[in-house]
């Protein structure tokens, strides 16, 4: 089975940021939440992005509750 056909599964902290999208808390709010640099929410945004083969909050929070995501 080849890397791109492998389900990606998110690391715990990326599943963190990723309820913390869901409730629509900004990169700034996550990053205080979570005691976390800004720029450490974003990495971990792109990271999930990638993952999930989205390219938007919107887009990943539709796929999460769905329940589209491993």
């Amino acid at each position: 089975m080849s890397r791109q056909t492998q389900p990606m599964v998110l690391s715990t902290r990326e599943r963190e940021i990723l309820e913390l999208l869901a409730e629509g808390l900004s990169n700034q709010q996550i990053a205080n939440q979570l005691f976390i640099a800004r720029s450490t929410v974003k990495n971990h945004i792109a990271a999930i992005f990638r993952k999930t083969g989205t390219k938007s909050r919107i887009e990943v929070v539709v796929k999460f509750y769905k329940g589209q995501l491993g």
